[in-house]
């Protein structure tokens, strides 16, 4: 019920287009990775994937009795600040390992410029750890998504889906070097779905893709 309230709330306060849905895996383990504009962002995945998805999502989201509402209502669990970062990762792999698809956004929080930040590992060490396909989605609009004011404008929204990828085996052992390169791979996949104003740290790094 409060998924289906969720999507209808947010499909009849945004014109949302949504490209490279076909790229979506039906079934099986499946990490998401996208860039992170508003609170909204959760909730734009959460309708728009087209399969059943967890969400990492940080603890502030759970104070507020709104954005706990949209959160929850998609399948989100809080990251504590003060709960180690293995922690986590122990959720993820649980989350994996049962055949969902997990979501995370891998520069850590939302971006106040609306531009895309360095990435964290995390997302890079659960795809190695988990060997599961990455699927990046880049999200455009969602940044004006913030107050009250924005219900009134129905703000224009794009999700860009691409297409799965799984990360160049490392060995035996993961080096601090091989997990920058996939972090940096993880967040180049996005970085080629959004439009060059939204690229941020990634803007003149668009050539470096290495698969």
């Amino acid at each position: 019920m409060e998924k289906c309230l969720a999507r209808a709330l947010f499909l009849a306060l945004t014109r949302t287009k949504t490209s490279g849905k076909q790229n979506v895996p039906e079934k099986g383990p499946l990490l998401v990775v996208a860039n992170h504009l508003s609170v909204a962002d959760p909730v734009a995945i959460g309708v728009f994937l087209g399969r059943k998805a967890i969400f990492v999502a940080k603890e502030e989201l759970f104070k507020n009795s709104i954005t706990a509402f949209f959160v929850r209502s998609f399948g989100a669990f809080p990251v504590y600040r003060e709960r180690p970062g293995r922690q986590v990762i122990r959720q993820a792999n649980e989350v994996l390992h049962n055949g969902f698809a997990l979501v995370i956004f891998p520069e850590g929080k939302r971006s106040k410029t609306g531009s895309l930040q360095q990435g964290l590992p995390g997302s890079a060490l659960i795809a190695y750890h988990n060997r599961v396909p990455v699927l990046p989605i880049g999200i455009m609009g969602t940044e004006v998504i913030r107050g009250t004011s924005w219900i009134f404008r129905r703000p224009a929204i794009r999700l860009n889906i691409g297409e799965p990828f799984f990360l160049p085996e490392a060995g035996s052992s993961l080096t601090r070097e091989q997990l920058k390169g996939y972090t940096d791979l993880i967040m180049l996949k996005i970085s080629a779905l959004l439009e060059e104003p939204y690229r941020g740290y990634y803007r003149e790094k668009k050539d470096e893709i290495r698969d």
